[in-house]
């Protein structure tokens, strides 16, 4: 289960107090249903702006932005809303795990999107976790987990809702070198398993290196390959 994605002509421009600044600027883009794609570049260069209009958390200003045949382009609010619980799972380089609430009870939370009942929800977030190698650790908080484990609960909340689009924003940035290993590895096999198409963030030129695809960005143009 995945999903194509078809980006022509993207562009995205924010208003700062220094005048317009264009971070996305007529980007063309394919990566292939199930395909595995590493985003690179500088700070600045549009990576996290990209994930962010994939994802349907902003409107496209200019161009077209097509996940599996949708095109997000004109959906309303509400619509980018049901298109995110139906496909979309996000993995954000801080955690983003409520620290009052179990490893598990963190990943159910997120099973609230789709309307499951609390018996569902429990088994899915426990399942999720034996499969990132955390069920000894469900009844644990944020605070008594490693940098590397709170990864992977959030890993495991990303899938609660079967997404066909798993994106990744520098999901190792706060890891050591044996945790980001781990986590990318983790990210392969989730892909590999469940056929999702998966976007990943890095400025890790060893674990771009990694993906089928390599999408490297300045200034939000795609850098061409050297031959």
């Amino acid at each position: 289960m995945g999903v194509a994605i078809t980006l022509r002509g993207l562009t995205h421009t924010y208003r700062t107090s220094d005048g317009p600044l264009t971070v996305l600027g007529g980007l063309d883009l394919d990566v292939a249903d199930g395909g595995y794609a590493a985003v690179t570049g500088p700070s600045g260069a549009g990576k996290t702006t990209l994930l962010s209009l994939l994802g349907g958390l902003e409107h496209p200003q200019s161009g077209r932005v097509e996940v599996g045949g949708q095109d997000l382009t004109g959906l309303s609010g509400d619509e980018l809303a049901a298109y995110r619980r139906a496909t979309v799972g996000f993995v954000f380089q801080h955690f983003g795990l409520m620290e009052t609430l179990t490893a598990a009870q963190n990943v159910e939370l997120a099973g609230t999107l789709n309307r499951s009942s609390p018996t569902e929800r429990r088994a899915r977030a426990l399942e999720l976790l034996d499969a990132v190698g955390l069920a000894e650790r469900a009844g644990h908080r944020p605070s008594r987990l490693s940098g590397g484990e709170r990864q992977r609960v959030a890993i495991a909340r990303a899938l609660v809702n079967r997404p066909e689009l798993l994106l990744a924003d520098e999901p190792t940035g706060n890891l050591d070198d044996d945790a980001a290993a781990m986590v990318i590895d983790l990210l392969e096999k989730v892909r590999g398993e469940h056929g999702c198409t998966l976007v990943l963030v890095t400025h890790n030129r060893h674990l771009a290196e990694r993906a089928d695809q390599r999408v490297p960005l300045d200034r939000g143009h795609l850098i061409p390959a050297v031959v």
